[in-house]
């Protein structure tokens, strides 16, 4: 009898919570979602990577650019981040540091080694391009969920029968973008590819991400894109990030990521 009563409120339960998300609105869904996927990512704690950008210009002709960066996670609002460039001379020494925020603009600085200066970067110009590339400083920086509305649109699969999700997310402030749209894998909690709408509404650009591995912090299992491959489909332009190592669980120290340590 007992092993009855037990089964039937596990019924109950199941019913109960899924007639509660089925009433859910395609934005309480859209939001519920991004929850979810940002508390799979958290924890991480810190990261260092080395990195290659290769700049694809719309005849073909490449440019590489070697890279280091690293991440310090900060619950209390967002996280903290340092990129360097190591190669080729004319960019060797250049630096940008970006203090993200969930509900305010994100913090940039850009450190130029020609001129010896630190360059604020204004909330007007986050989406000009990042060093020559086709990711804009607002790509580069926060992605708090905080700063936008979201909307579920469908579930989906990709070509290989990976389920995702499919998110609208749009920007509640000054941005470069109307609106992205978001292909999120259910399994690693981290989006698949992105299309982004320039102002007008028209799509502007495509990212792929792909050649995700694992890394564990404690308990925990992360899952991080080795490759983001961003199509400019209005310019023909085209950019790589590829991560050649990465570590994660790092424990940085705050005054790595002061202004003042730029030069």
């Amino acid at each position: 009898m007992s092993i009855k009563i037990t089964s039937f409120v596990f019924l109950l339960t199941f019913i109960v919570n899924f007639q509660a998300i089925a009433k859910d609105s395609p934005e309480q869904k859209g939001l519920k979602i991004a929850k979810i996927t940002r508390k799979a990512n958290e924890g991480f704690k810190g990261e260092e990577s080395s990195m290659e950008m290769v700049l694809i210009d719309a005849y073909k002709a490449k440019t590489v650019r070697q890279m280091k960066s690293k991440v310090r996670e900060d619950g209390s609002d967002g996280d903290r981040s340092l990129m360097v460039f190591l190669n080729p001379k004319d960019v060797k020494g250049t630096k940008m540091l970006t203090h993200s925020h969930k509900n305010d603009d994100d913090d940039q600085w850009l450190f130029l080694p020609s001129l010896r200066r630190v360059k604020r970067i204004s909330s007007r110009n986050k989406s000009s391009s990042f060093m020559g590339s086709e990711f804009s400083y607002e790509d580069l920086g926060s992605q708090e969920i905080e700063k936008y509305n979201y909307k579920w649109l469908k579930d989906s699969k990709t070509k290989k029968g990976e389920a995702l999700w499919v998110l609208q997310r749009i920007p509640k402030k000054k941005s470069g973008y109307s609106k992205m749209v978001m292909y999120v894998s259910k399994k690693k909690n981290n989006p698949v590819k992105i299309d982004y709408y320039d102002r007008k509404g028209e799509l502007l650009k495509s990212a792929v991400f792909s050649k995700y591995k694992v890394y564990k912090v404690g308990k925990k299992k992360l899952y991080r894109a080795s490759k983001i491959h961003m199509k400019n489909v209005q310019t023909k332009k085209q950019s790589i990030f590829t991560w050649k190592s990465r570590k994660l669980g790092i424990k940085h120290k705050s005054r790595d990521f002061d202004k003042r340590s730029l030069k």
